[in-house]
């Protein structure tokens, strides 16, 4: 496996980003990977290991780079989470359409990378960002999974939920039993709009999962059965719409 650290540019600085893929037959598809609240970490690095593993290159960037280039959540306290939370309420899902269209320009050039085939990945926060990334470059995403994606239904103008007239590529949600960020309400409300918008989507219920549930060190949140699934679903959807 070939890993790399390094910046990409965009308009609102040098964002840094963990870059991973195989050495082998290349070019591999791609896979944006977007990180949750707690930041980009050696956790997260490891998923996209995982991914690339079996074939892809997976660009991690630090959506946070506006702010701090090393921040993540260390410990689960009051004070600590505060801080966690002050970063991602700084982050609007128009700069990350931004830091988005850099990513793609950053593909484009690389040679190991084969960019005519992106898909994207975002967990809790990133539910929203992988939304906007398809329905703002439907020319270039051909898959988007989101995986207990938190706030896709909100009372703003920019609700996630809205774009979905605007998403042609095949979406899959991944959902927690057990959520407060992303209650079965909202997901109704999210399939509904799915539905009316005629855009090819799964919505699949995780049973016994709460919020989180991927993550291996998140303690007794973490439930290996509904991360392992999340895991074939992933496999299953990048090798289908990324691969043909």
């Amino acid at each position: 496996m070939i890993e790399k650290n390094l910046d990409i540019s965009t308009p609102d600085g040098a964002m840094n980003s963990f870059v991973v893929h195989p050495e082998e037959r290349q070019p591999h598809p791609v896979v944006l990977f977007y990180m949750d609240a707690p930041g980009k970490r050696e956790e997260l690095h490891d998923m996209a290991r995982r991914l690339a593993s079996v074939g892809y290159y997976v660009v991690l960037p630090n959506l946070y780079y506006r702010r701090t280039r090393d921040y993540w959540l260390k410990e689960r306290t009051e004070a600590a989470m505060a801080v966690m939370f002050e970063h991602m309420n700084a982050l609007t899902i128009a700069m990350t359409v931004r830091d988005t269209r850099a990513m793609l320009d950053f593909v484009d050039t690389q040679p190991e990378a084969d960019a005519t085939r992106i898909g994207a990945v975002g967990y809790c926060m990133s539910g929203p960002f992988v939304m906007a990334a398809a329905a703002n470059f439907p020319d270039r995403i051909r898959s988007i999974a989101s995986i207990h994606g938190a706030n896709l239904v909100t009372a703003r103008e920019d609700s996630p939920h809205l774009l979905a007239p605007r998403i042609q590529c095949e979406s899959y949600f991944a959902c927690a039993e057990t959520d407060r960020w992303a209650p079965r309400s909202d997901i109704e409300a999210l399939e509904a709009a799915l539905v009316r918008a005629g855009t090819p989507h799964r919505i699949e219920w995780y049973p016994g999962a709460e919020h989180g549930f991927v993550f291996p060190l998140r303690g007794a949140i973490y439930h290996r059965p509904s991360a392992e699934r999340h895991w074939e679903r992933l496999f299953e959807l990048f090798g289908r719409t990324l691969r043909a």
